[in-house]
């Protein structure tokens, strides 16, 4: 292959991005040029950029389309290679008319990683069978500041959670034919004050125990094909240009051998926002060299920029070579090499291809099937907070339903979400997925009740001439149910999503002030929120009669929540993130460490409302019977123990058995406790099960003074419960003998199982 030529394979197009899809990357008007498919063949082509996500488009039209482009490509080329083609997959395939789940914290809130499989291995094969090879997604950063407005792509503020719950997702897709892209890697929801695309001034520890064992899990479980590197710099080093992160520890540590590729125009910001390269050929060959192998989302800095400075013997051919090899080995296996090459997707096979206005309507991407998988999702995600008896209701003869997502039907979906996300630049298409109410999910669930409906106010208005309507119609109803959160968008444009940050975790707008309005009245208020992350919730937390906590939960959650609020549905999610008690004690984690947590010395009380792990339900569980089989262990050897938990309650129900570590002395400061392990656990009522635990020294291991990973010999506490802040039995447990090294292929998991008692 020419260099020319070589290079073509390693840059992607985004054909039509500027005059169709609006703005859904960052800068994005400010680095496109005009690219043309003509302007770049017959050198060839390494990707294609969201053929599917960038406009709406007809399934069968926009599949047929794909496979024109890639005949195209093909045949211009000296070698006939087509492009890889990827889509946004974070809540859903990105495309118009396919099924939009919940978003990710809301696979968090589920503690349910075989379900999210379950959803991923069905994305995948929707997105399979229009063509497309390759899926952004999903995003493993953990939560470290709830401002950031990206936590609702993330599932959540645990390590543990958001590696088991992401590699899931990534078994999932990865088993339908597609690559898999962990993003965003390393760090980036780090960022200072919670601000998108801000600097990051974490630690080695920080980094090591709580930002890469996420990724660490996803590449040795998951199987994972490709990488994305993170916009962010850590400590001034950006992640793009990071050799020590991207080849030395990816690569040569982990064994990743797949593709890395760029976060979009990432490999440009190394000169306009990071400033560590002069020119664009600069960039292009610092990204090289860290291990950057394809550029995202267009050619920006991999096309003549590249040329050239390999032409001025800045940078070496050899690292094209050492990129190309893995593009080429990643299109070889997807069958893009193969002699026998057959561009036409499964969902067009037959099909009369000379005939485009009669393919119309031929493929559905939001099938019953698809629909029925996101309802469980979403009703598996719901966290009821608090009840004081109120829930479930009982044929109340009024509701009134208030508030700013009561009646919006895209308060159910996140920024990713492909009504929202390219949608909202096209008013005049319709959303392609039904997408009903909250007030009509009430109705349909409650027919035997009058509905009366008022907003009260906008999501981020200032307005509160609604105020006087809304209690009006709440004094004359036996409940309000009041829909509360946020309106998912893109820089700016919503209060939750890729660029919208939050100054505090108040409510947006003059929601908290409707909300004291309606507890004003006496009547009793049943919080609902529609939200991308948690809020304070003020006076609510102890006042309001039930406070039900949705993460946008799809395009099935208006009815999952209906089911809740009925009792059809007995909630069992668990919350992924805290709910703070005070919307300004930010950043806030459950990860902190005793300095991290309410002080005599300090007028600021991080303590949450509702911690990590909680979630009530509409029966009760007792948790007995505790037995320690080893309550020592080498550092090398594993901690065993058993206990029981019965459903007491009246109805079938989950209880979701988390295992948490507390290591009182350390060399190094720890976190009070953290998540090792968790179980959900489905009990018909009075039913009992018994749960064995093996728990691995390793997972007592940290990251030591000298940066690397160590269990220490000591006395460790167990905690076991249904959240962090409820913790039901403890073991005290001793580990003896030497100071212990772990390396990449240390136990990652307690083994949990649950059987009938008095079983062995």
């Amino acid at each position: 292959m020419t260099l020319p030529e070589k290079v073509a394979q390693l840059f992607g197009v985004w054909v039509g991005a500027s005059d169709e899809g609006g703005e859904v990357a960052p800068y994005q008007h400010e680095m496109e040029e005009p690219v043309t498919l003509e302007s770049l063949l017959p050198q060839g082509l390494g990707q294609l950029t969201r053929p599917f996500g960038t406009a709406p488009v007809d399934a069968a039209l926009g599949a047929l389309s794909l496979l024109r482009t890639q005949r195209r490509i093909a045949a211009a080329g000296r070698f006939g290679i087509p492009a890889l083609a990827h889509e946004e997959c974070l809540a859903g395939f990105a495309a118009w008319g396919a099924t939009a789940y919940p978003v990710p914290l809301s696979w968090g809130a589920t503690f349910n990683p075989a379900l999210v499989r379950e959803m991923a291995e069905r994305i995948g094969r929707d997105m399979r069978s229009v063509g497309v090879h390759q899926g952004l997604a999903p995003v493993l950063d953990v939560v470290r500041d709830a401002r950031w407005g990206r936590v609702e792509e993330t599932m959540g503020e645990d390590p543990y959670l958001v590696g088991t719950v992401g590699t899931a997702y990534v078994q999932g897709l990865e088993s339908a034919g597609i690559v898999a892209t962990l993003k965003h890697f390393a760090g980036y929801s780090a960022s200072r004050a919670g601000r998108n695309l801000a600097p990051v001034g974490m630690g080695v520890r920080e980094r090591s125990d709580v930002m890469l064992p996420p990724f660490e899990m996803a590449v040795r479980e998951g199987g994972a094909r490709s990488v994305m590197h993170a916009y962010t710099d850590t400590d001034g080093v950006p992640a793009a240009a990071d050799e020590r992160l991207l080849t030395g520890l990816l690569r040569d540590t982990w064994g990743f051998t797949g593709t890395v590729v760029a976060d979009y125009f990432g490999i440009a910001f190394l000169k306009t926002l990071h400033g560590v390269a002069a020119t664009l050929g600069e960039a292009a060959g610092a990204a090289l060299g860290a291990g950057v192998d394809v550029e995202l989302p267009t050619v920006k800095t991999f096309g003549e920029p590249l040329l050239k400075a390999i032409a001025d013997g800045e940078v070496d051919e050899a690292l094209i070579d050492r990129a190309l090899r893995r593009v080429l080995t990643q299109k070889a296996e997807l069958g893009l090499l193969d002699a026998d090459w057959d561009p036409v997707p499964a969902a067009l096979a037959g099909a009369d291809l000379t005939e485009p206005q009669s393919l119309r309507g031929t493929i559905d991407l939001d099938s019953a099937e698809n629909r029925g998988l996101a309802r469980q999702v979403a009703e598996q995600s719901i966290v009821l907070l608090a009840n004081n008896g109120t829930l479930p209701l009982d044929r109340p003869a009024r509701i009134a339903v208030i508030g700013p997502n009561s009646q919006s039907p895209t308060a159910v979906l996140g920024c990713y979400a492909f009504p929202v996300h390219v949608g909202g630049q096209h008013p005049d298409v319709p959303a392609g997925i039904g997408l009903p109410t909250l007030r009509d999910a009430l109705a349909a669930e409650f027919p035997g009740s009058d509905i009366v409906t008022a907003a009260g106010a906008g999501i981020d208005s200032s307005d509160t001439d609604g105020f006087a309507a809304a209690t009006e119609l709440a004094r004359g109803a036996d409940v309000v149910v009041l829909a509360l959160g946020d309106r998912a968008g893109l820089f700016g444009r919503g209060t939750s999503g890729e660029g919208c940050d939050a100054e505090s975790l108040a409510l947006p707008g003059v929601q908290q002030d409707l909300l004291d309005a309606l507890l004003d009245t006496g009547v009793p208020v049943v919080l609902t929120l529609l939200a991308g992350r948690p809020y304070a919730l003020g006076r609510a937390a102890t006042e309001a009669a039930a406070i039900v906590q949705s993460f946008f939960p799809g395009e099935e959650g208006t009815g999952a929540i209906a089911g809740v609020l009925s009792g059809r549905v007995n909630p069992s999610g668990r919350l992924p993130v805290s709910v703070p008690r005070h919307p300004g004690a930010q950043p806030s984690t459950y990860l902190a460490a005793r300095l991290g947590q309410a002080s005599e010395v300090s007028s600021i009380d991080p303590t949450p409302a509702f911690g990590f792990g909680h979630g009530l339900t509409y029966t009760s569980f007792r948790w007995s019977e505790l037995d320690v089989e080893h309550l020592q262990a080498e550092t090398d050897g594993e901690i065993r123990l058993a206990f029981t938990v019965r459903n007491t309650g009246g109805r079938a129900g989950t209880e979701v058995a988390q295992l948490y570590l507390h290591d009182p002395v350390a060399s190094v400061v720890q976190p009070v406790q953290r998540l090792i392990g968790y179980q959900r656990l489905d009990l018909a009522a009075g039913e009992a099960v018994r749960v064995r635990v093996r728990v691995p020294a390793d997972l007592a291991g940290f990251t030591g003074r000298d940066g690397e990973r160590i269990v220490e010999p000591g006395e460790l506490e167990l905690r076991l419960g249904p959240s962090s802040t409820d913790p039901r039995l403890t073991v005290i447990c001793t580990l003896t003998g030497p100071v212990r090294g772990l390396d990449h292929t240390r136990r990652l998991h307690a083994t949990i199982t649950a059987e009938a008692p008095g079983a062995s």
